[in-house]
């Protein structure tokens, strides 16, 4: 029996009722919910400049380096919401249940930069005007995903990334120590995880229409994985703080984000796969290994690298 060789339209077109059942789904699960609510409002006061109020100190509120800069990553990770847009925009088109889900989903991943920024400067937690600079550098730069346009890829790469985003905002609001914070930020992961649901039960239909082309496309994302905050200024030495303090690492890449979207679309159990497609699987597991003895070193390492990171 000859597989079906799937255009990207043909995909579009056939994936289209699957679309609307998700779409129908989140909306009857998502929880609407309001920034201000979170934001302690009485707490804030004048930074210096127009207002002549007090200049801002690494001081003004109590949380490690640490935390701070895993505030800032994940927020200017969130403020390149145009060029997201622009990106899902492209491929899903803006029409029928597609186009709703584009347009839904970027009004609720906005909500999720408003609601942080207003509760880190009302806090104090960032310096505002080092915060305006960075995201004036990230998003001057844009973001365009290494499979732009591809709609396989781009489904593969967003089911991940969500869930990664998750994870990120779950342990940095732990990592605050301040209450209200992780509260707000365990609303966004919430959030974070619908949208993984979304996109996790689209590709899975697409395995099941194409499954060799679909498993080479995760294959290649999970090989060549990168958030989408990689040109923050400062990232790489942001993101090793972050691995250090256990806030987003290797190990919790593998076992908590890769690993179990992999066994939902039970992608080494997937059967009638081509020449490619089996190929494409057999570098995967050699990767997921591979990438198992690296978080082992990387835990082994840990303890030194935080001593000489004074984390």
């Amino acid at each position: 029996m000859t597989a079906t060789t799937w255009s990207q339209t043909d995909l579009l077109r056939e994936l289209s009722p699957v679309v609307e059942a998700n779409l129908n789904r989140h909306i009857g699960v998502a929880k609407n919910w309001y920034p201000h609510d979170f934001i302690p409002w009485s707490d804030g006061r004048n930074f210096d400049g127009l207002m002549g109020g007090d200049a801002w100190s690494p001081d003004d509120a109590p949380i490690s380096d640490v935390a701070r800069s895993a505030l800032i990553v994940n927020l200017l990770t969130e403020d390149n919401l145009p060029s997201y847009h622009h990106e899902i925009a492209i491929i899903f088109g803006r029409d029928d249940a597609w186009g709703e889900w584009v347009h839904r989903w970027t009004a609720e991943e906005g909500r999720h930069g408003i609601a942080m920024r207003d509760y880190m400067l009302v806090k104090r937690m960032v310096d505002p005007a080092a915060l305006e600079d960075f995201r004036m550098t990230h998003m001057s730069q844009g973001y365009e995903s290494a499979h732009s346009g591809e709609l396989l890829h781009s489904l593969a790469y967003v089911s991940f990334q969500e869930l990664a985003t998750r994870v990120s905002h779950r342990n940095t609001g732990k990592f605050t120590s301040d209450p209200m914070a992780d509260q707000l930020l365990q609303r966004i992961a919430a959030d974070e995880n619908l949208h993984m649901i979304f996109y996790r039960n689209l590709m899975g239909a697409a395995l099941e229409l194409d499954p060799s082309a679909s498993v080479m496309a995760i294959r290649d994302v999970v090989l060549n994985f990168a958030m989408p905050g990689t040109d923050i200024p400062g990232f790489q030495r942001k993101a090793v703080e972050m691995a250090v303090a256990g806030i987003y690492d290797l190990r919790q890449h593998r076992d908590d984000v890769v690993a179990p979207v992999l066994r939902f679309w039970k992608v080494f159990e997937l059967e009638n796969l081509s020449a490619e497609g089996e190929q494409a699987r057999t570098e995967l597991a050699d990767f997921m290994s591979g990438l198992d003895t690296k978080a082992s070193r990387f835990e082994d390492k840990r303890d030194t690298l935080a001593a000489r990171m004074n984390i």
